[in-house]
């Protein structure tokens, strides 16, 4: 029993102002670190009063979902099952919510912002709160403690197996801040990042006629280079416009900081 009287709650009064972001695993030693998966999803931070994207921007959900949070700050993914990521965006990020198809979306919560406590407290009191308050889709998700980096590789393994996205490792005792933290990492067979397209190039052979690849400049190193896999068949036949924000994967990076075997992932979604 969790004695919640014991437990210093900071009650939410305002909108937060920045959520946490995660960094790239590097060669941190994690043991002792807590894990979990990475779903990808529609990042989603509820204040108390109102659910909204990482970027600040209102998430238009059905009453009937708002009804159910609580009157404390929850962040998390709104997701539905792995690989369905465009259907969730196009779910999620609908101005007028679709109530059927939101009843596919669970919110898998990994941190009480505004919660005074170590990682394990937290899941601890939103179980129990969830246990005197059910609802059919906030979800906890489950934390692991690592044994040490061998069994965080293994864990990742094996969600990467089930056609997960990857995993996240985090410090159990650092605090919720705002911006990019190194106590909270990502871990993933492939790197991402996003790039904008500044040109279209032609197909040949079984793709003439269509479009072949595209020349991307990455946002944030702003090295340009080409893409020309990963595309579906309708989306080289109708391409995505010059200034379209995508997001890629890559193995690693070339001695001249060049993404290796970029694919194409999605078109970035606005939040």
């Amino acid at each position: 029993m969790i004695r919640i009287c014991l437990l210093i709650w900071l009650v939410c009064s305002s909108a937060f102002s920045s959520v946490m972001l995660l960094k790239e695993y590097k060669d941190e030693n994690l043991t002792g670190w807590m894990m979990s998966e990475k779903y990808d999803g529609v990042r989603a931070i509820w204040d108390g009063k109102e659910l909204k994207s990482r970027n600040g921007n209102i998430i238009n959900a059905p009453s009937s979902f708002i009804a159910q949070l609580p009157d404390f700050a929850l962040d998390g993914e709104l997701w539905s099952n792995r690989g369905e990521f465009e259907l969730i965006a196009s779910i999620v990020l609908d101005k007028n919510p679709d109530m059927k198809a939101w009843q596919n979306i669970k919110y898998m919560v990994f941190d009480l912002p505004k919660f005074d406590g170590n990682l394990s407290d937290k899941m601890a009191y939103l179980e129990e709160f969830l246990s005197l308050n059910p609802s059919s889709f906030i979800k906890v998700v489950k934390q692991t403690y690592i044994q040490n980096n061998l069994h965080a590789f293994a864990f990742l393994d094996e969600i990467v197996s089930k056609c997960g996205e990857g995993i996240v490792v985090r410090d159990p005792n650092a605090s919720y801040i705002s911006g990019r933290s190194d106590k909270i990492l990502k871990l993933k067979k492939w790197n991402d990042s996003e790039c904008q397209i500044v040109a279209i190039n032609n197909g040949k052979g079984k793709y003439e006629g269509a479009m072949g690849s595209v020349d991307c400049v990455d946002i944030f190193s702003k090295i340009k280079f080409k893409i020309g896999s990963g595309f579906s068949d309708e989306i080289r036949k109708n391409p995505p416009k010059i200034g379209t924000i995508i997001t890629y994967k890559f193995q690693n990076l070339t001695n001249n900081n060049k993404p290796r075997f970029p694919v194409f992932l999605r078109i970035k979604r606005g939040e």
